[in-house]
């Protein structure tokens, strides 16, 4: 299974919707789009993850990268996942402490905060 994505602007936040595959060869693909909109200006990003199907350890990372590119500036990387095999991934390897995820893209966006 290949990756889709594609990137919307909802109120003032960027919108990162992920289908498929984030494995070591879809990956690099989610991290270019994250990188291309930091370096664009775009700090506080929501990636919606409801339509992913795999999730490995290079996706995790990339997530953790834009995590850190992000935090550079203030900005901030919430996830919106509500398929229990994807959210157990982020419980084993502790990255619920580390992101915000919520269940529902709305309750993502509001929740971002903004300058």
């Amino acid at each position: 299974m290949d990756l889709s994505l594609s990137t919307r602007t909802e109120s003032g936040r960027s919108v990162v919707a992920v289908g498929g595959e984030i494995d070591v060869y879809t990956a690099p693909r989610l991290r270019d789009q994250l990188v291309e909109l930091v370096d664009s200006g775009h700090y506080h990003i929501v990636v919606d993850m409801r339509e992913v199907e795999f999730l490995d350890s290079t996706g995790l990372g990339v997530l953790v990268g834009g995590l850190k590119r992000v935090g550079q500036h203030d900005g901030s990387l919430r996830l919106v996942c509500n398929q229990e095999r994807i959210l157990k991934i982020f419980r084993i390897t502790g990255l619920t402490k580390v992101f915000p995820i919520h269940e529902t893209l709305e309750e993502a966006v509001a929740a971002t905060e903004m300058p």
